[in-house]
């Protein structure tokens, strides 16, 4: 690969005729990966494994907003089942970094992300979505379901310094619901698909918390048309995009040249970067029948996903970016993309696996990351269309603006905690928790305040449209899962490759006495109770 600094191309004017005027500005795009497509009955759910690492080096202040690899999960349709309005509804969470995130680090964190028909809900956790808690939009759409990892209402935090390792995640749903003929009174169903986060990890397996169906139906009181069409009863599409969403890295640009913050990547002993690994497709009964024969009173489910209800994704050749360096208020068509390709080649090492390849005369190692390019300098593409062009910083304006700025935490606010209602009648209180306060310290800075409640007393259970029969039955169902499946063994097929990333071990609960079945932690505040830095890699 030819460094792009010796390409013809460039555009070459003297440098009394650049603007030295220096403007904020972002970098933001997709990376792409191109998975090949398997059968489309394996639509009950999906795995992957991703590379969890700090992209930027320096924490560049809220309108940071980034994921790295991961997918959006929607409803399988057909043409002809196809809702004749907008009906966008997905699952969509991952490993990232977000505006609203109020206690954040360069250590991405992870959420659900489950969305509601066109944004009307959303969830990321258990106490965590949209909305407020008087109008809330989301925020009871997911239930704990595990005794001993506690999801923060910030997200769920990894283990600090967590840099290339790989954390897997993925959706299958379970009957732990039945279905119902009516919602909240009206007369349209909701399904039972009780679509359960897994997680495989170093130091946590198995499945962490659900949407509940109700999150997905209460649609249906409004737009009854969507019956069967969501996610509480309609399968999901094996064939989803695999990308990485960029929203916001600070940038800085005259009119013909550009740096962008610090930006890296994972990079392993060989130079190559694993970015994404095992994308698996299952078919519903993958895991489904054997619980379903199980509450109804048959054996034991071990939860053991039938690996021949499994299709592993292949990846092809290919895969690009459409990043692009631009000022505020840019058109969505007059964004002007960085050289990619210039330094970054798609590759996989195997036929699972997805990464890069790297210029090493564009880029630098700073021990397990790659540093991507920094300057750019505007240019043409061969079809003639602009084209940020990587620059060598000694090539940077001669009063060294580019070069002297540095990108650093912004002063901002503190952020307020993270409460919920301490109204003596609301959910939260009534029938309440039974034990607790706990507090957990996290990595992040920030200290969260936790109850243990019976599973089915749980804020997001007690709004999921249950009468008190069927919380009842739920419970029994739950109480049987936390005899028979622990936390340290394999759900998810562990990768061929690599190592697995390690949740914050403040997280990692073992269960009061008495209550290791049928319990679980929710949380109920998050706060930074000290001074405590949090921009600390």
């Amino acid at each position: 690969m030819k460094p792009l600094l010796a390409l013809a191309s460039l555009v070459a004017l003297p440098l009394h005729l650049w603007s030295a005027e220096i403007i904020e500005g972002e970098m933001a795009g997709y990376l792409f990966a191109p998975a090949e497509k398997v059968p489309e009955e394996f639509n009950g759910g999906f795995s992957l494994y991703a590379a969890a690492w700090p992209l930027v080096g320096t924490y560049p202040g809220h309108r940071f907003q980034t994921g790295l690899c991961g997918t959006w999960m929607h409803p399988q349709w057909s043409e002809a089942e196809k809702p004749k309005e907008k009906c966008y509804t997905d699952i969509e969470g991952g490993l990232g970094w977000w505006r609203d995130t109020h206690f954040p680090t360069i250590t991405p964190k992870f959420i659900m992300g489950g969305v509601g028909p066109n944004f009307s809900v959303i969830a990321n956790g258990p106490g965590y979505g949209a909305g407020t808690w008087e109008k809330p939009r989301g925020q009871y759409g997911v239930a704990q379901l595990s005794p001993w990892l506690l999801i923060p209402l910030d997200g769920l935090n990894l283990k600090q310094g967590t840099s290339g390792e790989l954390f897997g995640y993925g959706y299958l749903p379970l009957p732990l619901t039945n279905k119902k003929s009516t919602t909240a009174g009206k007369n349209v169903p909701t399904g039972n698909q009780c679509w359960t986060l897994f997680l495989s990890t170093g130091n946590f397996k198995g499945p962490v918390a659900f949407f509940t169906p109700f999150f997905w139906s209460q649609a249906l009181i409004e737009h009854p048309e969507w019956t069967g069409k969501l996610l509480d009863s309609c399968p999901a599409g094996p064939n989803k995009p695999i990308q990485m969403e960029t929203q916001h890295v600070p940038a800085i640009l005259t009119d013909k040249q550009a740096r962008v913050a610090p930006t890296r990547f994972p990079i392993g002993a060989d130079g190559t970067s694993t970015v994404l690994h095992r994308l698996t497709a299952y078919k519903k009964e993958a895991l489904w029948d054997d619980v379903q024969r199980w509450f109804d009173g048959g054996a034991v489910a071990d939860g053991k996903i039938k690996p021949e209800a499994a299709a592993i994704h292949t990846f092809r050749s290919g895969g690009g970016s459409n990043w692009s360096i631009y000022p505020p208020g840019t058109k969505r068509d007059d964004k002007t993309p960085l050289a990619w390709n210039a330094f970054a080649t798609s590759f996989t090492p195997n036929p699972i696996t997805f990464g890069y390849q790297w210029n090493a005369q564009l880029t630098r190692r700073e021990g397990s990351l790659v540093v991507l390019p920094e300057y750019f300098q505007l240019g043409t593409n061969p079809r003639g269309k602009p084209l940020w062009q990587v620059m060598d910083a000694k090539q940077a304006s001669a009063d060294d603006k580019l070069t002297q700025h540095r990108f650093e935490t912004p002063k901002e606010k503190p952020q307020e905690p993270r409460t919920t209602p301490d109204d003596p009648n609301s959910c939260w209180k009534k029938p309440g928790p039974v034990a607790g306060p706990f507090k957990a310290k996290l990595g992040d800075g920030s200290t969260v305040t936790y109850y243990w409640y019976r599973f089915a007393d749980q804020p997001a259970m007690l709004n999921a449209d249950l009468t008190p029969e069927e919380r009842r039955q739920v419970q029994q169902r739950v109480e049987k899962l936390h005899r028979a499946w622990s936390k340290d063994r394999d759900y998810l097929t562990p990768p061929d490759l690599g190592k697995l990333a390690d949740i914050d071990p403040a997280l990692i609960l073992t269960p009061p006495k008495g209550l290791e079945i049928g319990y679980v932690p929710i949380a109920t505040r998050q706060e930074v109770e000290d001074n405590q830095n949090r921009d600390k890699p």
